[in-house]
Order: structure tokens, then C-alpha cells, then sequence
């Protein structure tokens, strides 16, 4: 029975990054976002690219759930990248039969970055607040799932996925931090107006801390993503 990962990361948190490291394991098979259209279709949110996305995939979220998620695998590892946002509307059960992961950025960072997409975005759109609620869900079911900062994971990506590997029950395999610039078969069709910076990467770019002036406007919303940011932060894997 393979492994199911089911990433359950925020926008702009360097989630593809990491889909890319899975990516390169000759034992793992990775998705990119199966629940897009499911999540644009129950929200009507204007996201670019919204009308091929809802035209070119599965917009029923449990049919994606039984055939994608939960559906024929025929690798070890089966490595799922999902935005916690796309979780709405769907019965929570079947996280059961997966190991979940989260992957979280510090808001202050992670804002800025997001408005090039989302010009005016809300909690809802940073995922921070359904993240908490699914982890509080899945540790109320006994589950102990890991958290990522991507933050500790560009600091010292070698370090942090060997202690996930290690949680995961899996070896550390040292492709996982390097991988060709380019595209890969498996990215979305919604690439072309989100991966430009992935694209041209060979492996996690060193952090490096944003020093632009935060845009006014987004304070609010700051205000409201910390509270959520910090719980998981404390769980995070350090590096």
C-alpha cells in the first residue's frame, strides 16, 4: 500500500518547491492540486487562469477525493500537493487513509507575495485559518501531523527534509535538493501565472528575508493570520 503524503500548504509558501523535491524520488509520484477547480467552483473565486483550470479538471471535490487522492497508485509514494483552502466542502474522513503535512510561511512574508495573484486577498485566501482547523481536526483524530515553515526549509532544506523523511517513515534521498530548471510533466495548468520563479530554480533558493515596506493595506488582514501562523509555527520543524 503506498504512502500518501497530502501537502496541505498556503499560497506563495514554496510548496511547488517542495512537490519538485518529491518530484525527484524515483519512488514517489506527485500531483499538483487536484482540488483547484473544486475550490473554484464552490467559491467563484477569480483566480488567473480560472476558466481553463474549471474547464480541463475534475470540479466535483469527492470524485477527485475517491478517484486522485484515494485512487490506483502504483508507487510506494504517492505525494499530493493541496492548498488547505481547497479543503472546503468535503467530508474531512478520507485524511485518514492519508499522512498530511503542512507547510506554512510567516504571513508578513507570504502577503506581499500573494497580491501579485490575488490582488485583494482574504484569510480565507491565505489558508492559515483552514490549515489550523484541519490540524486541530486530525490531532482530535489521533494524528500527529508534521509542520513545515518554509522559512526552516529554505534555511536548511537538507536538515528539515531529512526530519520529515524521518517522520514520514521513508529514507532521505539527496535528489530531493536539486532538480533541472524548467517545467515538469506534473505541474498544473495554471503554471504559466504562478511558477515563474520555480521555473528557472535548480534546487531551494537560500532564504532571504523580504526588506520592501509591508503595503499598508494588508495590515488588517496580517492582524488576522498571526494568531493562526504562530500555532503552527510552534509545531514546525526547525532547522
Amino acid at each position: 500500500m503506498s504512502l500518501r503524503i497530502n501537502l496541505c500548504s498556503g499560497p506563495r509558501n514554496v510548496s511547488t518547491a517542495l512537490m519538485y523535491a518529491f518530484a525527484q524520488r524515483a519512488d514517489t509520484h506527485v500531483i499538483d492540486e487536484p482540488l483547484y477547480a473544486h475550490y473554484l467552483q464552490s467559491t467563484g473565486a477569480q483566480h488567473p487562469g480560472r476558466k481553463e483550470i474549471l474547464a480541463s479538471m475534475e470540479n466535483q471535490g469527492e470524485k477527485v477525493v475517491e478517484e486522485t487522492l484515494l485512487g490506483p497508485c502504483d508507487f510506494p509514494v504517492l505525494f499530493v500537493k493541496n492548498m488547505g483552502h481547497h479543503l472546503l466542502d468535503l467530508d474531512w474522513l478520507f485524511l485518514d487513509q492519508m499522512t498530511t503535512v503542512f507547510l506554512i510561511r510567516d504571513p508578513e512574508q507570504m502577503l506581499p507575495s500573494l497580491i501579485n495573484q490575488v490582488p485583494q486577498p482574504t484569510l480565507a485566501d491565505t489558508a492559515l485559518a483552514m490549515q489550523r482547523k484541519v490540524f486541530d481536526y486530525l490531532t482530535e483524530q489521533g494524528h500527529s501531523p508534521c509542520v513545515l515553515d518554509a522559512r526552516e526549509v529554505l534555511t536548511d532544506p537538507e536538515k528539515v527534509l531529512r526530519h520529515l523523511c524521518i517522520q514520514l517513515g521513508i529514507e532521505f534521498d539527496p535528489a530531493m535538493l536539486h532538480w533541472k530548471a524548467g517545467s515538469i510533466p506534473e505541474d498544473g495548468i495554471w503554471a504559466p501565472h504562478w511558477y515563474h520563479v520555480i521555473h528557472k530554480s535548480t534546487g531551494f533558493a537560500p532564504y532571504q528575508h523580504k526588506s520592501a515596506p509591508f503595503p499598508d493595506f494588508l495590515y488588517p488582514l496580517l492582524d488576522e493570520c498571526i494568531p493562526h501562523y504562530n500555532y503552527l509555527y510552534q509545531r514546525a520543524i526547525k532547522a
